[in-house]
This record gives structure tokens, C-alpha cells and sequence, in this order.
């Protein structure tokens, strides 16, 4: 009895995570979903924006611009504690480019910093355009 009872609750379990690993065939895995946070202020999409065309103009000798930031959201965030002294909102989001050309963009919010702790740094890593790969290959230390 014991061993038909043990192996009918097997074979239950079984199908039931079968059918469960079925449900994921087809569609994204799951991941982490976090609070969007600072990744979508106007005034940190809007100094990217302008940041990026000094630089591309400058630096990447491009007549390129971001024309629109879409699709934002926050990959991880590190609050500040007694250890850490910095809070860091790590984001990313879609790069519409003036070309039509749509990249991965990367930004890290850092802060308080600046004189006194005061204001807050932002770094940002577009897709592909980073030839020197100051934030490493696809923009690694950004993500």
C-alpha cells in the first residue's frame, strides 16, 4: 500500500511540474520587477539627453542626438547605510536616435554627492557608441 501510495504521489508531482515548466515555453522568463524610482525624472532623461550631444559632437564627431528615452525602469538599487555612504539607482532604458536607430541606454544615479553631499551624479552608456569602452564592453559597469 505504502509503495502505490508513494509512487501515485511521484507521478502527482511530476505532472504538476511539467505542466508548470510548460507555461514558461514561449514567453520571456520572469525576472525582477522593480519601483521605477529616479530612472524616469524629466530632469535626468533631460541632462542625458543634452550630455549626449555635447559628446557626440565632441567626442564621437557625430551628428547624432537622442530624439526620445523610452521604456525606462530600474535594475537594481543600492540604498545608502552606514556602509555604504552613496545610494545607487541603477536604470536603463531604450535610446531613440535621431537616425531612426533604437539603442540599449544605461545610467547609473548616484547621490547625495558634489560639494558638501550635496546634488547628484548621473553616468549614462549608450549602446554601441562607446568606442573607447570607458563603461567596458556593452557598457558592463553600468548595468
Amino acid at each position: 500500500m505504502t509503495r502505490t501510495l508513494a509512487a501515485s504521489l511521484l507521478l502527482s508531482l511530476s505532472l504538476t511540474t511539467a505542466a508548470a515548466a510548460a507555461d514558461y515555453i514561449g514567453e520571456p522568463a520572469p525576472h525582477a520587477v522593480y519601483d521605477i524610482g529616479a530612472c524616469g525624472n524629466a530632469s535626468v532623461l533631460g541632462f542625458i539627453t543634452r550630455r549626449f550631444d555635447y559628446k557626440a559632437a565632441n567626442y564621437l564627431h557625430a551628428n547624432l542626438a537622442i530624439a526620445e528615452i523610452r521604456d525606462m525602469g530600474q535594475n537594481r538599487f543600492e540604498p545608502r547605510d552606514y556602509t555604504h555612504l552613496v545610494e545607487r539607482e541603477y536604470c536603463y532604458a531604450t535610446a531613440v536616435m535621431t537616425d531612426g536607430e533604437r539603442r540599449p541606454l544605461w545610467y547609473l544615479i548616484e547621490r547625495p554627492w558634489g560639494f558638501a553631499g550635496v546634488g547628484r551624479s548621473i553616468e549614462f552608456c549608450v549602446g554601441g557608441l562607446d568606442p573607447w569602452y570607458v563603461y567596458g564592453a556593452h557598457c558592463a559597469s553600468l548595468r
